[in-house]
């Protein structure tokens, strides 16, 4: 399956977009037990988190050291800091 390189930069964008808001909302600790179940867990390697994607995104772009909860708090700052990376215009 083929995806172009601008949808895929769209969905990080996207998602970077939804981080800021949910580290400002304060519900990251929500989202990372969401989902946990009893009993054994399945044999292979651990899935991937929900923040683990942010950041894989912000290792792509060369930031892959920051504290991007902290910065998210401020939601200029990172609504400023998201364009200027991802450097696209989404709808």
């Amino acid at each position: 399956m083929y995806c172009s390189p601008n949808i895929i930069r769209a969905i990080q964008w996207r998602r970077m977009r939804w981080a800021g808001h949910v580290a400002a909302w304060g519900g990251l600790r929500c989202i990372q037990g969401f989902g946990k179940s009893e009993g054994k867990r399945p044999v292979g390697r651990a899935r991937r988190k929900w923040d683990d994607n942010i950041k894989m995104n912000l290792q792509e772009v060369g930031y892959g050291g920051m504290d991007w909860v902290d910065v998210a708090q401020d939601r200029d700052r990172w609504r400023a800091f998201v364009n200027a990376v991802m450097n696209i215009r989404v709808p």
